[in-house]
């Protein structure tokens, strides 16, 4: 359900580790979600009710349906950004926790100058150079000074540790603190567009209950569900997601009493052991494209040109998903919307 342009079915993005040097971290993709989202407000304030005297329940269905076509992508980006959200955090303290010793050696190498720098105020310096002065002979003279020698690069040596394990904390804490505030901000941020959203959903409600009042949309299982039972990982999540079917659509929930489009995908799977992430243009990438002819239950299908919406094919033309809110997961018919493309997790 976030916004993506089709992709080849060989393009599947490579799975980097986490680098072995902290690299100051970039925010390009993140902050670019971020600027999405920031988008609400022109699009929320753009889906005002048509001027009709008295629309047909027609009227209202379509407006209600390209309403949610525009706040859907972007529950989408907000799933997609509470995802690196995550995921950041998870490096901030990963940094952190390599920054700590780090910590604690410059905390040691700072006693330790600090108490040379105690020792030369009491004159330590002094009273080795009186001492060398009362030496009786040339060689002990010569004794002297190379030890007073050894003293004073060994007091360098201690400073100049103290100086590099600074400046190496110092390189190591910048891009964690430029991480915590960004972290900061998001969260404010996500607040924000999550009180947006759901004003937008709540007016949409009072549009579908202007024309059904509290009942139902009609049947939620037309026809056997699964239609086939494939077996395997894609048997459990075609069974799980069908079982699904009647549990209402709350945006960004992913069971195990409510669901969105993607996070009912995200939970089908992950009881059939395979992870998902919680955005159906994510989720698009990170499963293999399939052929329409090639289609079987437990498959993703995917909706709109920008890849907003998502459903699990379970068989005989029919797929399961969680559509929008005030309608519970049910069955529809595989054709009903803009097919994109199709996914095989696992």
């Amino acid at each position: 359900m976030a916004l993506h342009a089709p992709r080849p079915s060989s393009e599947r993005p490579a799975s980097a580790g986490p680098p072995s040097i902290v690299p100051r971290p970039r925010w390009s993709r993140f902050t670019t979600a971020l600027a999405a989202l920031a988008g609400i407000a022109v699009v929320l304030t753009g889906t005002a009710t048509a001027a009709h005297a008295d629309p047909s329940v027609a009227e209202i269905e379509r407006q209600i349906d390209a309403d949610w076509n525009k706040l859907e992508p972007i529950i989408e980006r907000h799933n997609a950004t509470r995802t690196d959200l995550a995921a950041k955090r998870k490096q901030a303290d990963a940094l952190a926790a390599r920054i700590t010793p780090l910590e604690r050696q410059v905390d040691a190498a700072m006693d330790k100058v600090s108490a040379l720098a105690v020792r030369a105020y009491m004159g330590e310096n002094v009273s080795t150079v009186n001492a060398m002065l009362g030496s009786r002979s040339p060689s002990e003279v010569v004794g002297q000074l190379e030890m007073l020698d050894r003293f004073a690069h060994n007091q360098q040596k201690d400073v100049r540790q103290v100086a590099d394990l600074r400046d190496q904390l110092a390189a190591q804490k910048a891009p964690l603190d430029e991480m915590v505030a960004q972290l900061a901000r998001t969260e404010a941020q996500l607040a924000a567009k999550k009180k947006q959203i759901n004003d937008e959903i709540d007016r949409l409600q009072k549009l579908r209950l202007k024309v059904y009042g509290s009942g139902g949309g009609g049947p939620l299982r037309p026809a056997p569900c699964p239609g086939s039972y494939p077996g395997g990982a894609a048997g459990t999540a075609v069974k799980f997601a069908c079982a699904q079917i009647g549990k209402p659509y709350v945006w960004g929930a992913e069971g195990p009493n409510s669901y969105d489009c993607s996070g009912l995908m995200l939970a089908a799977w992950a009881k059939a052991g395979v992870s998902l992430p919680h955005n159906a243009a994510a989720q698009s990438r990170v499963t293999k494209n399939v052929s329409k002819g090639d289609l079987r239950p437990g498959d993703l299908v995917f909706y709109y040109s920008d890849i907003h919406h998502v459903g699990m094919y379970v068989g005989g033309g029919w797929v399961v998903h969680a559509s929008q809110a005030g309608q519970p997961v049910k069955m529809k018919k595989v054709d009903d919307g803009p097919i994109h493309s199709y996914g095989r997790p696992g």
